[in-house]
């Protein structure tokens, strides 16, 4: 059984930082690829980034890129998104997600274990 548990949202100002992170445990996030993907009020669900199992290849939303990074470290069974220069679009519940495979994707999906995700609200 995998869980997989989120935590580090917030509200911050615009222009301002956060760092989430996911936990995992039941399966080590070194054997597949993880995402983060998120769900603003009214809209579906969309991919922001995603990392290999080796994390040696990492794939964004080209609405963050340069903006988040995504990391991992299989020792403690977590991933990272560090998100700088925050924006009020930015505004929605984060979700970590396990896919099935080894590659990450921007097909949410194509992720088969979410977990309940963490609020991040920017303000203007």
């Amino acid at each position: 059984q995998v869980q997989l548990e989120e935590s580090g949202g917030g509200l911050v100002q615009a222009g301002g930082s956060l760092r989430l992170s996911c936990a995992s445990s039941g399966r080590s996030v070194s054997r597949y690829a993880m995402g983060w993907l998120r769900q603003a009020p009214g809209k579906e669900r969309e991919f922001v980034a995603g990392i290999s199992w080796s994390g040696g290849s990492t794939l964004y939303a080209d609405s963050v890129k340069g903006r988040f990074t995504i990391s991992k470290d299989s020792a403690k069974n977590t991933i990272y998104l560090q998100m700088n220069s925050l924006k009020p679009e930015d505004t929605a519940v984060y979700y970590c997600a396990r896919k099935l495979g080894v590659t990450p994707t921007r097909l949410p999906s194509e992720y088969a274990y979410w977990g309940q995700g963490t609020q991040v609200t920017v303000s203007s």
